[in-house]
């Protein structure tokens, strides 16, 4: 045999193989495509009942936005380790919609599980619970438990039934943080602190025992203001009398006692629900309301509001025109770079308002804000960002959620015009950096840093060797200045006196109603009052326009991804069961992690921050 025929037929072989790899891939890619297209098609929601309720079932907290990446959270939801939250848009929009759907006859809001959310968010659901019972169709709410935010949405119900096993634990609003002073100073660290803000509680735990007074007053007034409000908001919702649900809760074991020590029963007798009764009992009264589900004549026939609203949104279509306002959501901690949604990332959200920028079709945005601060270098470039869209001639509004203050101010005030809810918690101008050594630790040990430098500062900033007076000095004048940025800011934007912004800021906490009359704010009014708002602002017409909600997307390898995964959870393949869970060592380094991430999560290029203890719950 001839080389060249050893040649050819080599040749040949690798040809056919590569042929060969050529067609198998082909058939992977048509499989694949395949199964993308069972996955939108299984992802379409099916027909709904002619008549039915719709099963509003909140779990976990109310945001303003998910928290983690998009990937990431769609991959946890397959794999049934999702974090336990409910968007308070999709409930609002859920009920807008089924208001002219005669297919919905009733509304059944199922509290169990929802744990909690800010006031302002209760507020806006509850309006929209208010605004559907104007057509006529019943609102029923059941739980097994019912939370203090479960109980405010269930007042505004027709119809409050508690299992009778369950309660009602209302319990008011405050706030309680953990202090580590005497632990820092038997552990020999320096926790070196620099502030502005007599208010500016943040540091706090790292320099003392305890609250301080000016701490305590601010605060107190504030959940005072929030406790008064959430009091009227359910006595009014209810039809209860004034004072009779401060009453239960101040007096709640004198309430139990005389009613036998049975809770719920003293739920009733107080009048915060109308009867007691059990799952069985609660399909019976909904069966009579929207009759039999036509697959389980036990249930009754329902529709959950997730399902509900993909198929209600789809009909109505992209609520994009040629002309929009587009709504940006900005909430979590704020910290340099990008950042994960939940988190506001100073270059993530930064994109985000580019990308508004951008876009021809947006003419005005909206800047939903719901966060406590963080670093002030990634709030700066958030600024700018903002500037920029304002210079171009496309106007921001700043919509302020459950909270918007220290850092969250720093971005809201940049806005054309600034809205608040009267429960949202704002101000705390103030800034603060912190830098812990553990030099002296070292030394009980036996352990010693030394070395040389051509200047003072170097080897400053290592937290095995104590700060120099110089860099303690020079870290206070940063933080000075900040500050007087940040009242200058303020002063400018507000057209304010500057001293007059300082007595109200040094990291004071204030409600919306306070903040308007402060001049913080502009006004009072919701997430749909900012967007008309927008649209004023930008000359655009009353129905002339859409809404276009930017935020970050699935690529289109993520979204094959989810949809295969999808499919294959839809045969009946357990996803999570490909995933091996994890052992008792990577749970405690999990638990490790999250425990230092309070810390380690700040990463402000200078170290400064203008972050509030904002919790109120």
């Amino acid at each position: 045999m001839s080389s060249r025929n050893i040649i050819v037929r080599i040749l040949s072989s690798i040809w056919h193989g590569l042929d060969g790899v050529r067609k198998i891939l082909h058939l992977l890619l048509l499989l694949l495509l395949v199964l993308v297209l069972f996955g939108t098609i299984s992802a379409t929601p099916g027909l709904m009942p002619q008549r039915a309720a719709l099963l509003i079932q909140p779990v976990g907290t109310l945001v303003d936005q998910l928290q983690g990446d998009p990937y990431d959270r769609a991959l946890a939801e397959l794999l049934g380790d999702a974090v336990a939250q409910t968007l308070v848009q999709d409930l609002v929009d859920a009920l807008e919609f089924a208001k002219t759907d005669n297919r919905i006859v009733a509304v059944h809001l199922e509290m169990s599980a929802l744990g909690g959310g800010g006031l302002s968010k209760l507020r806006t659901i509850a309006a929209a619970i208010d605004d559907f019972q104007t057509s006529g169709k019943p609102v029923i709410a059941s739980a097994d438990i019912y939370s203090q935010a479960a109980y405010y949405l269930a007042a505004h119900a027709d119809n409050v039934y508690l299992n009778p096993e369950g309660m009602v634990f209302v319990r008011g609003y405050g706030g309680y943080r953990t202090y580590y002073k005497d632990a820092i100073d038997k552990l020999r660290l320096d926790w070196n602190v620099f502030r502005v803000g007599t208010h500016k509680s943040f540091v706090e735990p790292y320099t003392r025992m305890d609250m301080s007074p000016e701490d305590r007053e601010s605060r107190s007034r504030l959940i005072d203001q929030f406790w008064a409000m959430y009091l009227e908001d359910v006595e009014l919702a209810k039809g209860l009398a004034k004072g009779s649900v401060d009453d239960f809760v101040q007096n709640m074991v004198a309430h139990a006692s005389a009613s036998g020590g049975d809770i719920a029963i003293a739920a009733r007798e107080a009048g915060l629900v109308d009867e007691l009764l059990g799952h069985v009992e609660i399909r019976e009264t909904l069966k009579a309301i929207a009759g039999e589900d036509k697959h389980d004549s036990t249930l009754y026939a329902a529709v959950h509001s997730a399902d509900y609203l993909r198929q209600a949104r789809l009909l109505h279509g992209d609520a994009a025109q040629d002309e929009n306002v587009a709504i940006i959501v900005a909430a979590g901690e704020i910290l340099d770079g990008s950042q994960p949604s939940g988190t506001i990332g100073g270059d993530s959200t930064a994109l985000l308002l580019r990308r508004a920028l951008a876009d021809d079709s947006v003419k005005a945005v909206v800047l939903r804000i719901d966060s406590p601060g963080g670093s002030v270098f990634a709030s700066e470039v958030i600024a700018q960002e903002i500037e920029a869209l304002k210079a171009a001639g496309k106007p921001v509004v700043a919509s302020m959620g459950s909270v918007a203050a220290s850092g969250g101010y720093w971005i809201s005030v940049v806005a054309d015009k600034v809205m608040a809810s009267p429960a949202t918690v704002t101000g705390s101008i103030g800034v603060f950096g912190m830098f812990p050594t553990y030099q002296r630790t070292m030394q009980a040990i036996g352990v010693a840093t030394d070395g040389v430098g051509t200047t003072p500062w170097v080897g400053q900033l290592r937290p095995d060797r104590e700060m120099s007076e110089d860099m303690k000095a020079l870290f206070q004048l940063i933080i000075n200045d900040t500050y007087d940025d940040f009242i200058s800011g303020v002063a400018v934007r507000r057209q304010m006196d500057k001293q007059a912004v300082d007595t109200i800021a040094q990291g004071q906490v204030w409600s919306g109603s306070d903040a308007l009359q402060n001049g913080l704010i502009d006004e009072l009014g919701t997430r749909d009052d900012a967007i008309r708002a927008a649209a004023e602002l930008a000359g655009l017409s009353g129905s002339g326009y859409g809404q276009k909600l930017i935020e970050p997307q699935l690529s289109p390898t993520e979204q094959m991804i989810l949809d295969f995964l999808a499919v294959a959870k839809s045969t009946g393949i357990e996803i999570a069961t490909l995933v091996d869970a994890p052992n008792a060592l990577e749970t405690f380094a999990n638990g490790l992690q999250q425990l230092l991430a309070g810390l380690s999560k700040f990463n402000d290029p200078k170290g400064v921050y203008s972050h509030c203890f904002c919790e109120v719950d």
